[in-house]
């Protein structure tokens, strides 16, 4: 026989409307008597109903999450693992769109407002545009975004980011230390409109280098199983060789690192190469990079989303994180060959 809300209630001693806050309202109970229902639902394999709480709230108890990125990807799953370790405890599902395509954008805004089947939509490192802000507007959704650039002035409710303009000054300023006049930019395809963040990056270091009177050539990675021996190609063509290269992110510069080992260069003696990220491996191959922390980028973000939707006060609702030269192996002084 299936064990009821009352069952629960009654051996705990306290009212229905106790039992039911403590899943739902959690602030609204003492951790004791909290500890104490929750106790008891476990040993009578108790468990509350997701649509009743739903209904009884009015919410969907979901969070849209839009990525621009393949989710398999370091950054993305860093940030799917942040907010759900915050989102999950507190009874929201996380719902992802991978958008692709300024269409596949355009036709989630349209449908959002419709099907209402979200409580709040985190963007992830990509820009949304005045009417698609207005739609989320008009059923009141609080749009939170991870490495918006500039998440005030576009609208959105709440922002986490990190400094990608510092970062990128501070890779440039590296290498340009370090005696480097040939440079080689490495950088992807992706549409600017959806992958916002990585743009900031590229017009920060290039701007850097201009002010030194340097003019990096740019290398652009195409989508596809084969790009990094394609960007290998284009650096081999290039006369002068550079002796730097600067990559967008870790997930170009590692596999380039070992191209080019594989090719017979030495690193950093013949190439410094510099990433981005201080992903999965860049402490193990050595790699001198801009260090962020996506997992905690998340989690911040979820909790400020918990905020607005509860209609709370997250405090200060547009953060800004210190990027973060991480100087290894990878990126020595400048070669004269």
């Amino acid at each position: 026989m299936s064990t009821s809300i009352q069952d629960v209630a009654k051996l705990a001693n306290v009212s229905i409307s106790t039992v039911s806050r403590s899943f739902t309202r959690p602030e609204l109970v003492s951790e004791a008597t909290r500890e104490k229902v929750l106790r008891i639902a476990e040993e009578l394999n108790f468990s509350t109903s997701r649509s009743a709480v739903a209904l009884k709230t009015g919410r969907a108890l979901r969070v849209a999450l839009l990525v621009s990125d393949h989710i398999h990807l370091w950054f993305a799953a860093s940030v799917i693992e942040g907010l759900n370790a915050v989102l999950h405890p507190q009874g929201y599902d996380l719902s992802i769109f991978q958008i692709s395509s300024t269409e596949e954008r355009k036709e989630f805004f349209e449908m959002l407002p419709v099907r209402r089947n979200a409580d709040a939509v985190i963007v992830v490192s990509f820009d949304i545009d005045a009417e698609e802000i207005a739609q989320l507007n008009s059923i009141h959704v609080p749009i939170v975004g991870i490495n918006s650039v500039l998440p005030q002035e576009r609208g959105f409710s709440a922002s986490v980011n990190i400094d990608d303009e510092q970062g990128s000054i501070l890779a440039a300023r590296h290498l340009i230390a370090l005696g480097h006049r040939r440079i080689a930019y490495v950088r992807t395809n992706r549409d600017v409109s959806l992958h916002f963040s990585v743009q900031q990056r590229f017009d920060s270091f290039m701007e850097c280098c201009a002010r030194a009177g340097i003019a990096p050539q740019v290398i652009v990675a195409d989508e596809g199983p084969d790009r990094i021996a394609e960007v290998m190609t284009s650096i081999m063509s290039l006369d002068p060789l550079p002796t730097a290269i600067a990559c967008q992110e870790d997930g170009l510069a590692i596999p380039l690192i070992f191209q080019l080992m594989r090719a017979g260069y030495s690193i950093p003696a013949q190439f410094s190469v510099v990433g981005f990220d201080n992903g999965l491996y860049a402490n193990d191959i050595g790699l001198t990079t801009i260090s962020q922390d996506p997992v905690e980028l998340a989690r911040r973000a979820a909790h400020m989303t918990l905020d607005l939707i509860e209609g709370r006060d997250p405090g200060e609702l547009y953060v800004l994180e210190p990027a973060r030269l991480v100087v290894r192996s990878s990126t020595g002084p400048a070669t004269t060959r």
